[in-house]
């Protein structure tokens, strides 16, 4: 065995066949820090952020025997944290302010590259919460649209227009232009 006991399937048998704890701390150690700054840009508070964090942690425990591989771990996982903060907030969700929020931009060629970083976050959180929730996982978590569309059980074309749309919007908010704001 590696000092790093091996990738997330060597990981994961170990966790399933023989409940081993260190796999578990192996792969908590791995995954935990990327779905906690998930929780936190999704959720806009700490406390909502940790238990979504500890909530998905047990159900993926709970149901790792059924993890059937056809994704990466680590966007099953996500996919659990997203159901675990839906269930805890079930209104409107807001985005906390954060720098790297700002890799929106050279994503978008149609955005002015001097836009400050509160104006940016500001636009964000006033995107309907699909829209926001298809930014922050593709353009700032790095997720494909199949990835997205299996989180939020919606269709690969879905994510794709949500995306589309919501950055026309942020294109608009930001360039002053309301004439082409969608609905």
């Amino acid at each position: 065995m590696t000092p790093f006991g091996g990738g997330d399937a060597e990981l994961i048998a170990r966790l399933v066949d023989h409940r081993d704890a260190e796999a578990f701390d192996l792969l908590y150690r791995r995954h935990t820090d990327a779905m906690y700054a998930s929780a936190l840009r999704i959720s806009a508070d700490p406390e909502i952020a940790s238990d979504a964090v500890h909530d998905a942690w047990v159900r993926a425990v709970e149901n790792l025997g059924r993890f059937e591989r056809r994704s990466a771990l680590r966007t099953w996982l996500i996919g659990i944290l997203i159901n675990c903060i839906r269930e805890r907030r079930r209104e409107d969700l807001n985005l906390v302010p954060i720098e790297d929020i700002r890799a929106l931009v050279p994503g978008s060629p149609r955005l002015p590259m001097d836009i400050d970083p509160i104006d940016l976050d500001a636009a964000i959180m006033a995107l309907p919460p699909r829209y926001r929730w298809v930014v922050v996982l593709h353009d700032v978590e790095g997720f494909t649209h199949a990835e997205i569309a299996a989180m939020l059980g919606i269709v690969p074309g879905t994510s794709k227009s949500q995306l589309a749309r919501a950055r026309t919007k942020l294109r608009d908010a930001l360039t002053g232009d309301q004439r082409r704001t969608l609905p």
